[in-house]
C-alpha cells in the first residue's frame, strides 16, 4: 500500500467552490443534466449506445401499478428497487433472497410485500428524490459480485467511481460497505474508501472516516492486496460515458458482475470530492494535465484510457 508523508492540502486538494465553478460549471451544460440525475434515462440512454447496464425488470410510475407489483418479481429470488431521482444512496433496496413469502434483504432481515409495496409507494411520492419532487421506481436484477468482492464488502456490493474529465479516467477508488455504513457504499456513513491506481487497478490508500485503514473493519482482510479485476474493461465504460452524455466533468459509478463482467449503474454530474481522501492525493494536477492538452486534438475513448493509465499510472505519480 502506498505511503504518503505530506499533508492533504499539499498535494493539489481540489476544493467544494473550484469544483464548482471550474470544473462543473465550466464544463457541465446545464441542459443535459437530466440525462444523469434520471437513473431510468441513464440506463435507456446507455443501453442506446451498448454500454452494459444491469438489466431492467420493470419500472412502475403510477400508485395504482404496485398493487400488482407481486406479478413482476414473481419467481425471481433477487432483485433491486431504486428512485429513478435519488441520490447518495437514499431509497435503495435490495432483495438479495427469498424465504417463502419473505424478501432477505443483505443483513438477513426479512421484509413482507406490504414493505415492499410501501416502499414503492414513498418512492414515487418523492420521498428519495433530489427536491422531493414525484419519481418513479426502476427495478433491477441482482448484481451478483465477483469471488473477490464478495470477501471484501459487508452486506453490499462494493462499486468503483470513477471521475471523468473530457472524457479521460483522472482517479478512481472501490467503496466497501460495513456495518457502520449499513451496507451502503458511502463514506460519509462509514464505508471504506480505497483509492486505486488508474495504472492498474492495485490499491493504493483507504479510509475509513478519513482517517487511514489496513484492514476491512469487519472482515479483517487486508485491503492493500487489492487488485480490481477488468481494470481497463472498466476505465473505457467509464470513458465512453462522455460520448453519451457530453459532460465534460462527472463520476461514473460501476460493479463487477461474475457473470456479465463490468456494468455502469450510474453517473453523476456533481461527483463528490471525498475521492481524493480515499486516494491520499489531490485532483487538481490531473484536471490541469487534462486541461493542457491541445484540444484539437480528438481522441476516441480507448485513447484516452490508454493516455490516463500511463500519465497516472502510481509509478509515474
Amino acid at each position: 500500500m502506498r505511503r504518503f508523508s505530506l499533508p492533504l492540502h499539499g498535494k493539489g486538494i481540489l476544493g467544494m467552490n473550484r469544483r464548482n465553478i471550474s470544473y462543473i460549471f465550466r464544463y457541465n451544460d446545464r441542459g443535459r443534466y437530466p440525462l444523469v440525475d434520471d437513473k431510468l434515462k441513464t440506463k435507456l440512454l446507455a443501453e442506446k449506445f451498448n454500454l452494459p447496464t444491469p438489466k431492467l425488470l420493470s419500472v412502475v410510475r403510477y400508485q395504482y401499478e404496485i398493487a400488482s407489483f407481486h406479478k413482476a418479481i414473481d419467481g425471481l429470488d433477487g432483485f433491486v428497487i431504486k428512485p429513478a431521482k435519488g441520490a447518495g444512496g437514499k431509497g435503495i433496496l435490495v432483495i438479495v433472497n427469498r424465504d417463502d413469502d419473505k424478501f432477505v434483504k443483505p443483513s438477513g432481515k426479512t421484509i413482507g410485500i406490504h414493505d415492499v409495496n410501501r416502499h414503492l409507494s414513498n418512492i414515487l411520492a418523492g420521498l428519495y428524490s433530489l427536491g422531493g419532487t414525484p419519481d418513479v421506481a426502476v427495478v433491477e436484477d441482482l448484481i451478483r459480485p465477483v469471488p473477490m468482492f464478495e470477501k471484501l464488502s459487508y452486506e453490499g456490493v462494493p462499486d468503483i467511481r470513477i471521475i471523468i474529465f473530457k472524457g479521460y479516467p483522472v482517479m478512481a477508488m472501490l467503496r466497501l460497505s460495513t456495518h457502520a455504513s449499513d451496507g451502503k457504499a458511502n463514506l460519509h456513513k462509514g464505508a471504506v474508501g480505497v483509492g486505486l491506481d488508474i495504472g492498474g487497478g492495485r490499491c493504493l490508500h483507504a479510509v475509513q472516516y478519513a482517517r487511514r485503514v489496513a484492514h476491512h473493519p469487519d472482515s479483517g482482510i487486508s485491503l492493500d492486496t487489492i487488485v480490481i479485476p477488468d481494470w481497463e474493461k472498466l476505465l473505457l465504460l467509464a470513458a465512453r460515458s462522455y460520448e453519451i452524455t457530453r459532460l465534460g466533468y462527472i463520476g461514473a459509478d460501476l460493479v463487477v458482475d461474475k457473470n456479465r463482467g463490468p456494468l455502469m449503474l450510474e453517473l453523476n454530474a456533481r461527483p463528490g470530492l471525498s475521492i481524493q481522501v480515499a486516494n491520499g492525493a489531490g485532483l487538481l494536477p490531473r484536471l490541469r494535465k487534462i486541461e493542457a492538452l491541445d484540444p484539437d486534438f480528438i481522441i476516441g475513448p480507448e485513447e484516452r484510457v490508454a493516455f490516463s493509465m500511463e500519465a497516472f499510472s502510481a509509478d509515474r505519480l
